[in-house]
This record gives structure tokens, sequence and C-alpha cells, in this order.
């Protein structure tokens, strides 16, 4: 049984914003699509937008969707490491330190040419990871898969410290390993910078001849206490989403994480399972459903911007144009993305996106349109912190 006056769905297009590009005749991609449901939401709700990605944190989708959720970066943020291992039913020690690990592409000159191996396949990500295991691995090292080039490596025992900077991989394109080494933040930092650096270096080895043929261990952590949303808000809510990240953090904020059959975190991603899902969930009475999709993203790294347009219309017709045209009853609708990933830098950029919710009964501003530009220009202002969260649910 629901348990409020309405249902709400929120839309988060991972990625999704970007800037004018004069391939465009100066328009952004969201733009230059066509999005006649997310232009609905705008029409019939409200506009604004919402800083997500504030100074003195990362640029990372962890950050992004924890400030989204209504999240205290200050004392809850843990690292993607932990959220992916939550994700995967991976219990940490106290003691324990996880680590997001990319399979990567190096040239012969140490040189990250793909962050993601080629999109590696999923058989082949797991042999990877088995590999690692039986070469590196220890009762204090374990390789863990996830899904596709993501995956983990956690450390475990009281010598090891998350005070170690890593860089992030899809901002290191084109640029030396030797560069973007793990170095410590602090002296409680050095052995576990020093055995990264190893692990690192040894894979190299291991993994030569394959096509994803490094590692890349980034954004450590240890386990953290996160807020439980539905305590918050007296609500029952579920994640949708391809990626550990995604569901490891809706599961540490006490939301159920709804698996989606062929949900890829790509292009190929299976959007109406996506979209069916969120129905189901809607007729077995959550109150909130938080719907990820990581195309956008993926396409925006590799700044294919025919890719881009594309991936943003399947998100508007295939996922939330199937939703809003079957849902049934009294239903909110909020779209926005986590962070922008602009087509002509590829990386992750603290501008404020774009946000429009439309909720039963609510008047709708003058905003017509979804996009990058005109958000600024409704009522909803410049939303952070809890604001996004407590507008729909409080």
């Amino acid at each position: 049984m629901k348990t409020r006056p309405y249902q709400t769905v929120l839309f988060l297009g991972d990625g999704m914003a970007d800037e004018s590009l004069a391939a465009l005749d100066g328009r952004t991609p969201l733009q230059a699509a066509r999005t006649p449901n997310m232009d609905l939401i705008a029409r019939k709700g409200r506009s604004g937008t919402m800083l997500t990605l504030p100074d003195g944190f990362p640029t990372s989708s962890d950050v992004a969707n924890m400030s989204v959720l209504g999240c205290d970066l200050a004392t809850e943020l843990c690292g993607r490491g932990p959220l992916e291992a939550a994700s995967q039913g991976i219990a940490l020690d106290a003691d324990d330190v996880a680590f997001r690990m990319n399979l990567v592409t190096l040239d012969d000159g140490g040189i990250l040419r793909d962050f993601s191996g080629g999109h590696i396949a999923q058989p082949d990500a797991e042999e990877t990871i088995a590999l690692l295991n039986a070469e590196l691995g220890t009762d204090k090292i374990r390789f863990c898969p996830g899904v596709s080039y993501r995956n983990l490596l956690i450390l475990s025992g009281a010598a090891f410290s998350a005070d170690v900077a890593c860089d992030k991989p899809d901002d290191s394109h084109g640029c030396h390993l030797a560069n973007h080494l793990p170095r410590p933040e602090a002296p409680a930092g050095a052995h576990t910078a020093f055995v990264l650096n190893t692990l690192i270096s040894r894979a190299r080895v291991v993994l030569r001849d394959r096509a994803a043929n490094a590692i890349w261990p980034w954004s450590g952590g240890k386990p953290g206490a996160i807020h439980n949303i539905c305590q918050r808000y007296g609500i029952r809510a579920a994640v949708i989403s391809a990626v550990d990240v995604i569901n490891g953090l809706g599961a540490c904020m006490g939301m159920d994480v709804i698996k989606v059959q062929g949900a890829t975190g790509y292009i190929d991603t299976n959007y109406e399972a996506k979209a069916d899902a969120v129905l189901k969930a809607l007729a077995d009475g959550y109150d909130f459903v938080y719907a990820h999709v990581e195309a956008m993203d993926e396409v925006s790294h590799a700044q294919d911007l025919d890719l881009k347009i594309k991936t943003i219309e399947d998100f508007d017709a295939r996922l939330v144009g199937r939703v809003m045209h079957n849902a049934k009853g009294d239903v909110a609708y909020a779209v926005l993305p986590d962070h922008p990933v602009p087509i002509a830098t590829g990386k992750h950029t603290r501008t404020p996106v774009p946000v429009a919710v439309r909720q039963p009964g609510v008047t709708p501003d003058a905003v017509q349109s979804y996009d990058e530009v005109i958000a600024a220009y409704g009522t909803l202002g410049r939303l952070q912190g809890r604001g996004l969260m407590d507008l729909l649910l409080g």
C-alpha cells in the first residue's frame, strides 16, 4: 500500500547536461535532442537548477547522486568503493578499504587510451578478475567482479588507510599513468599507496596480452554512516540502475534495489525493461522510485556528440515517456542529470544542472521546455543540499 497522497518518480540522466556547441549552432545536445516527455514535465511543472558537485568534493557520480538524494557530503561521503561493495552484498569489516577499480587500456607508452577497457564484456571481465586474484590476490588483497570494467579492489587489515589520493580515470584520458598514480594524503596512507602502486605495476605484467591490460583503482573508502531516506521521510523507496555505485547508494539509504534484466550501463541498456520496472514498483505501492540511466555519461566521456543526442532521445522516449504514458493514478515526476559532462572535454563539471518537477495540484511556472538554459528561469530557483528531496518528499 502506498502511504502518501501521490507517488514520485525521479528520472536521473547521468551526465546528460552539457554546454553550447558550435556544431549545434550554439545549442546544447539537450536542446538539440527531441525530448517531448521531459518538456512536458517542465511545461506542466516547475523548473530550476541544482548544485550537485560543490567545491571541496570530488567531481564524481557518487558525490553528485548523494547530493541529489539529500546527503550531507561533509559527514556521509565514503567513496565509491564501499557503495559498490554494498550493491554486491559484500560485507566490509571496519578495517577494510574498498576501491572502485577500472579495467583500462593503456598503449605501449603507458598512456591511458580507454578508461573502460573497450567496454569489456562481462565474461571477459570476470575472467580477468579471476586471473588477478590467482596471480596477485592474498588474504589481505581481494579483486571482486562488478559490471564490465567497473570492479572492486578490497584491502583488509589495520595497516591500510583511506588517506590516499587517486585520480579519476575518466578525467585522465590521454594522460600517462605514471603521472596519475595513487599517492598518500597523510602519513597513514603511505603504505596503502605503495601497495596500490605495486599492484598496478604487477597487473600490467599479468594482463599484458589482453585488451583491458591494466587496472586503475580509485575512490577508496571505508564503510560510512549514510542516512536512511525511508526513515527520514516516512516512505517506501526503490532504486533502479545498472551500475553498482547507484544501487549501493540506494541500498545504504534504505531503498530496495530492483534489478532489471538487460540493464547494462551503456547505450544498449534495456530502457523498456527499466520503464516496466518503474511501473511495477508504482503498482506495488512504492512512494518514491529513483530511475537512473548511465548511457549518456558513457558517450559523453567518449565525446561522441551523435550518440549523446541519441541516448538523450532514447532516455526521453523509451524510459520517461513509457512510464508517463502508462502510469496509473496521481504520480509526480522529476527529471535532472547528476552532473554535466560536456562533449568538448569529456569530463565532469561543477555547473548546476537543470531540474524540472511536476507535482499534482501544483501550479506550473512559465517554463515551457527542459534544458540547461531555460531551467534557470523557473520558480524553483537554485536548489542544493536537501532542497530537492524536501520538495519531492518533505
